[in-house]
């Protein structure tokens, strides 16, 4: 890992953030060459962007035409590439450096969630595991390595096994994480219910066109009472980023400290908007420094005060994707 990436993982305050973003957005504006043309043909001088506010974001439909990478030195280690539906060009992001998203992932786990080796990491991700080139199984593995809890580990369609799993997690006490796509956490309830109160349930991906799209409220609602919890956590990653927000309820996420989201107009994407309006996601995730860390997705979204945010639904005519993306 390079110094630079050990500086992102240090911020702890905003002049951090403005700082390292601003030196990783002039690395990546001379070295990405698709960053480079796209900055260009917007007729933006890079050594007149003093603030982050100024710097442009990619378009994230790029990742699916071109090789992303900032990174020319290094041969890339790997290929994430998104979930897609026959016929949907898939996204692929090529990592060169493994070690900053292992970095990325452990480090916000554990800021959002406590260590993995404290927790039994139970997934319930059919469609995950039966394609390759998943950047949220890679992630998974690792933290399921990290839990070494000796009954961590994935469930496809053995929801019976998942059941008894449950249910002994819960007699010994032991603090558990289900992570599940959406569809599969509720094909699980088909069939079975619980009443598991310390039991952290965290959906992601949507329903992968096995089911009707719901609406959050009512999806979390059966959820809830499905699992017998308060209220269900969820997951915002995709293949285009190295680092993931975290939300333990009501559809309100949260970012690590070297994650932003911004918003941008709907009708005008080289505008950014201020205050709890609706508006186009852009994200700043400085794990990225290999590929780009400035990224306008296809995501309709809010962001409070305090820098949280909320998933609101996608632009009309976009792809679905692997994202975690609940319309509400």
């Amino acid at each position: 890992m390079n110094e630079l990436a050990k500086q992102v993982f240090s911020i702890a305050k905003n002049k951090d953030f403005e700082e390292i973003g601003l030196s990783i957005f002039r690395y990546q504006a001379n070295n990405c060459a698709v960053y480079r043309d796209y900055i260009r043909n917007l007729n933006i001088n890079v050594s007149e962007v003093s603030s982050l506010k100024k710097a442009p974001y990619l378009p994230i439909s790029l990742f699916k035409t071109h090789d992303v990478l900032s990174d020319v030195l290094n041969k890339h280690q790997i290929t994430f590439s998104s979930s897609g539906t026959t016929g949907i060009t898939q996204s692929k992001h090529l990592v060169t450096d493994l070690s900053i998203y292992e970095q990325s992932f452990r480090q916000a786990f554990e800021l959002f969630y406590g260590p993995a080796a404290d927790t039994c990491i139970l997934a319930l991700l059919p469609s995950y595991l039966e394609r390759d080139g998943s950047s949220l199984i890679y992630m998974i593995d690792a933290l399921i390595k990290d839990s070494n809890h000796p009954d961590s580990g994935y469930f496809l369609h053995n929801h019976d096994d998942l059941k008894s799993k449950l249910q002994k997690q819960q007699q010994a006490a032991q603090k558990t994480i289900l992570i599940g796509v959406t569809y599969a956490l509720l094909d699980f309830l088909d069939n079975h219910q619980l009443d598991f109160p310390q039991l952290i349930v965290m959906e992601t991906g949507g329903m992968k066109g096995k089911r009707k799209e719901m609406v959050r409220e009512e999806l979390h609602d059966i959820l809830s009472k499905g699992f017998g919890v308060t209220s269900i956590h969820s997951e915002y990653g995709m293949t285009e980023l190295l680092s993931q927000s975290y939300s333990n309820g009501e559809g309100i996420f949260n970012c690590p400290p070297w994650m932003r989201i911004t918003l941008r107009d709907t009708n005008d994407p080289l505008s950014a908007i201020d205050g709890q309006k609706t508006g186009g996601i852009n994200v700043i995730d400085l794990a990225n420094i290999n590929s780009c860390s400035f990224i306008a997705t296809q995501d309709l979204g809010r962001v409070y005060p305090d820098g949280s945010f909320e998933v609101l639904g996608r632009f009309d005519n976009s792809d679905i994707r692997g994202c975690n993306l609940l319309i509400s």
